[in-house]
């Protein structure tokens, strides 16, 4: 079960998002050049397709999400601006569409997310941190402003949805690495906050907790559970992290079996979640390696990364 190589050049910062079975990755930086290179991956053939290049400018450090068939992209750095173009993919005609831009400022380092019929963009840097929430809705092609993340104000953090809620941790925000979890209610606006993610309370539940806290990380959620891996306080990692809602709380997982990265991509197609992409310093990766949350492994509870490159 080896799963294929990134078709494309390695790269950092790139976007993947998944529309039906099929998952999208592509923008990102190279060590050299930025790129707007764009494909498909499809895991029952374990195959790579290069589809139509995303038509804005080159750039890193962008956002994507998928709401029912089309997907969506924007925010970023070009290598001098900030951004705040968003564009639409439509993998059924293979092609892009400009929609309105971002409805709050050009930003980079964001994170996004997508419940029922709406997209969501929260964070980020526009040369000062951010906090604040924005909705996109396709049916209308307007961004509306919501009630700002609960807690501080960050960059490069990382959101993953699980039961119609988002979850948002990790980040930096003015050299401090932050250990808050917040949950949104999109039914009613509100921020929730969870349980931190470091070990600062007097209980036990967080005596093991150690590199969840940082920044650069993946997340994605399978069968009610979101997962958070790799990058770390200021650096690359491989460590796995699960979080279960129902007990607010954080199990580590097999980490990653392949040379420790930040700035990944990171996504799931049914019961499995999937890392690519990323670098180490001034090395950058190609590699693919796919998560199964129940697989047994050697030392660690269930859940391990079961392919190798």
């Amino acid at each position: 079960m080896v799963r294929s190589d990134f078709d494309g050049v390695p790269r950092s910062s790139a976007v993947g998002f998944v529309i039906g079975n099929k998952a999208y990755v592509g923008t990102g930086y190279d060590g050299k050049d930025r790129r707007s290179d764009f494909w498909e991956y499809d895991p029952e053939t374990n195959n790579w397709t290069r589809k139509a290049d995303f038509p804005g400018v080159a750039r890193n450090g962008a956002v994507g999400f998928s709401v029912g068939s089309k997907g969506y992209l924007g925010t970023g750095y070009d290598g001098v601006n900030r951004l705040k173009d968003f564009y639409e993919y439509d993998p059924a005609t293979d092609s892009w569409a400009q929609i309105s831009d971002f409805g709050g400022t050009a930003r980079y380092g964001a994170v996004a997310f997508a419940i029922g019929s709406k997209g969501y963009v929260a964070t980020g840097d526009d040369g000062n941190f951010l906090k604040d929430l924005w909705e996109y809705d396709p049916s209308t092609n307007q961004w509306t402003q919501k009630v700002s993340l609960g807690g501080a104000k960050r960059r490069n953090a990382i959101a993953f949805v699980i039961e119609n809620k988002a979850y948002v941790c990790t980040g930096v925000n003015n050299g401090f690495y932050e250990y808050d979890l917040w949950e949104y209610d999109p039914s009613t606006d509100q921020w929730n906050k969870k349980r931190p993610i470091a070990n600062v309370s007097d209980e036990k539940y967080d005596d093991d907790y150690t590199d969840i806290v940082g920044t650069n990380k993946v997340a994605f959620s399978i069968n009610g559970i979101g997962f958070v891996a790799t990058g770390g306080e200021g650096g690359a990692g491989t460590g796995v992290w699960a979080y279960d809602p129902a007990s607010d709380s954080w199990e580590r997982k097999t980490s990653l079996e392949a040379s420790a990265r930040m700035e990944a991509v990171g996504f799931s197609i049914g019961n499995y979640g999937y890392v690519s992409t990323g670098r180490n310093g001034s090395y950058y990766f190609d590699d693919l390696w796919m998560f199964a949350p129940n697989a047994e492994q050697q030392d660690l509870n269930k859940g391990g990364f079961i392919v190798t490159p």
